[in-house]
């Protein structure tokens, strides 16, 4: 049997864990694109910064504006984000989370602090 260190026992637990709570009934299934794109989102929301779609088609590496453009459209669909229009130009829109996002955070969360119990 494979001996793991302290650390990587407790990713090993956050992973288990947050893949309980991804089937948890309350929160509409993410692929792992529009995953992705939520933390990517979250990093920009966190720092306080106002995502317009427009920059967010150019944040994630590796992955091309239709896709981030379709996966957008999607996590809107699910509830996850939203879409507010700027007050100045009616042409740029920005996202923004919704309950369900905050729902999802709060739950990875509480996955990584019980994850570093002892």
């Amino acid at each position: 049997m494979t001996q793991y260190s302290a650390h990587s026992t407790t990713f090993l637990r956050f992973l288990s864990l947050a893949e309980a709570v991804r089937g948890l009934p309350s929160l509409p299934g993410l692929d792992v694109f529009e995953e992705r794109l939520l933390h990517v989102f979250a990093a920009s929301w966190h720092s306080g910064e106002r995502l317009s779609v427009l920059k967010a088609a150019s944040l994630v590496e590796g992955m091309s504006e239709s896709t981030i453009y379709r996966r957008l459209k999607s996590l809107r669909k699910k509830g996850y984000v939203s879409l507010a229009v700027d007050e100045l130009d009616n042409r740029v829109k920005y996202i923004l989370p919704t309950p369900v996002c905050d729902h999802y955070f709060e739950m990875m969360g509480r996955c990584l602090s019980e994850a570093q119990r002892p």
